[in-house]
């Protein structure tokens, strides 16, 4: 028998060759590393690792990639679709968590890695700094600006609440507010914490605030969003970055009412006002009915004086001035007295006029007696015997009156119309007889008729008609002055 080569030989051999007695054949890659896959998961079937995130990678089927890391080493894992969907929170590089899963191998690379089955933050300091860092980002794009906070109402008509239908935070809400003023409340049910409750709480907000002013449900005036007391861990779906994008981006005022006084969530920095409890947010949210009540009765009473207190001052300055005024008595008594004197003159001053009076009707009376009316007519008629009228007094006038007449008789001839006809004017008619007064106007007329002393011509434009027998103007005769009355010997004298 051959002796069995050399390792030397059998490494520089060109052709490899089984030795005499070796049963070992050679393994295929995938042998290998299924070898290795059932080692590794058999010796490692479920383990916690503690590290921090790095790489996370969440690709488009929605498995989770990432690697966990510490100050020396690095291993890789993957979280699958199902329960990457589950997380309570958003992975981020940096982040220091503990995977719970179970080692395995990936052939296709040549790596082990873990297959996580679940993915917690390791401890509050952790949870804390995640929850810090994502403020910071936040508050960095401008969501818990002061500019964006709107003003509460004062008095909501329909208040929106946004918590859990069962716990005790809705009926603490709604005793508080029918003690302080009742009013509408729609409720919109959600989960508070646990697996899908910051998509509810988000949902609810953004529902809240699309809801139309005009539909049949009456759009809420305000939202409060609302949760009792717990841990961190418990309220941590209000400090998602969803529901704080939902709280930012909420067109009605926002009251946060998470957890009690001495918690802190990042709802509570979005919204526009933030309560300690939720009994707190109630008192928010609307006024002591009877406060306001009382506040209105002050009011009203405050307007009733506003309103009688000029009324009130003006009585007292219209008093005070009435009085300064004299009594009107006083203002009489010298009226009075002058009118009792005049009276008093007036009854004397008649009686004695009566008395004048009756004294000349006696004296007048008195020669009024038949004797005396016979003896003045027979003067009179003596008296009339003797006068003569001289016949001057009546010429005289008469002669006077005479003269105008015949100045003015003159004046009339002088005047007349026809006058300047005879010194060789004339007088220029159109067809419907109307005095022609100027050349334009003249010019117009198709025929005129030229009236002078002696008769009327008509004339056509350029042509001129005799009339066939024109009528003679009789001469006026000068009329004879008359003599005077006085030297008229043809009167009679009227006196004889």
């Amino acid at each position: 028998m051959p002796a069995a080569p050399s390792d030397d030989d059998r490494s520089n051999a060109l052709v490899a060759r089984v030795s005499q007695g070796d049963n070992a054949e050679p393994l295929t890659i995938t042998q290998i590393s299924g070898l290795l896959k059932r080692t590794v998961e058999d010796r490692f079937g479920y383990v916690r690792l503690r590290g921090e995130l790095s790489g996370v990678k969440r690709a488009a089927s929605g498995h989770l990639y990432c690697a966990l890391k510490d100050e020396k080493s690095v291993i890789d894992g993957v979280m699958w679709r199902g329960n990457a969907g589950r997380l309570a929170f958003v992975p981020e590089d940096g982040l220091e968590v503990i995977a719970s899963g179970k080692l395995t191998t990936y052939a296709g690379r040549s790596k082990y890695q873990i297959v996580i089955d679940s993915l917690e933050i390791a401890g509050e300091g952790a949870l804390l700094a995640l929850l810090e860092k994502t403020r910071q980002r936040l508050e960095a794009e401008g969501l818990f600006a002061q500019a964006r906070k709107k003003p509460l109402p004062y008095l909501p008509k329909t208040i929106g609440v946004v918590t859990s239908p069962t716990g005790s935070v809705i009926r603490d809400i709604l005793h508080r507010l029918a003690d302080r003023f009742p009013s509408h409340v729609l409720v919109w049910p959600v989960l508070v914490q646990g697996q899908g409750a910051a998509d509810q709480i988000s949902a609810a907000i953004q529902g809240f605030s699309d809801m139309p002013a005009d539909g049949s449900a009456p759009r809420p005036d305000l939202v409060i969003v609302a949760r009792g007391g717990g841990s961190i861990e418990d309220l941590w779906s209000f400090n998602e970055e969803s529901v704080v994008r939902a709280i930012a981006d909420c067109t009605i005022p926002v009251i946060s009412a998470v957890g009690h006084e001495t918690d802190t969530t990042m709802a509570d920095y979005a919204a526009d006002q933030r309560a300690p409890t939720p009994t707190a947010a109630a008192e928010m949210a609307v006024p002591v009915r009877a406060d306001l009540a009382a506040t209105l009765a002050d009011f009203a009473t405050r307007q009733a004086r506003a309103v009688h207190r000029p009324v009130e001052l003006g009585r007292e300055r219209l008093e005070a001035r009435l009085r300064r005024l004299p009594q009107p008595q006083h203002l009489m008594q010298p009226h009075t007295q002058g009118l009792d004197d005049l009276t008093d003159r007036l009854r004397r001053g008649l009686m004695d006029r009566a008395g004048a009076g009756r004294e000349r009707f006696a004296a007048i009376s008195a020669r009024l007696s038949p004797r005396a009316l016979s003896r003045s007519l027979a003067e009179a008629r003596q008296a009339l015997a003797h006068a003569r009228l001289a016949p001057a007094l009546v010429e005289r006038p008469l002669a006077h009156k005479r003269e105008n007449l015949a100045a003015l008789a003159r004046l009339a001839g002088q005047f007349h119309p026809r006058k300047p006809l005879e010194r060789g004017y004339a007088i220029v008619r159109s067809a419907s007889g109307a005095v022609l007064t100027s050349k334009a106007a003249a010019q117009d007329q198709p025929a005129m008729s030229v009236e002078f002393a002696d008769g009327a011509l008509n004339v056509a434009q350029g042509s001129a008609e005799r009339p066939e027998q024109p009528v003679p103007t009789p001469k006026i005769k000068p009329r004879k002055k008359t003599k005077k009355a006085g030297l008229n010997p043809a009167q009679d004298d009227l006196f004889g």
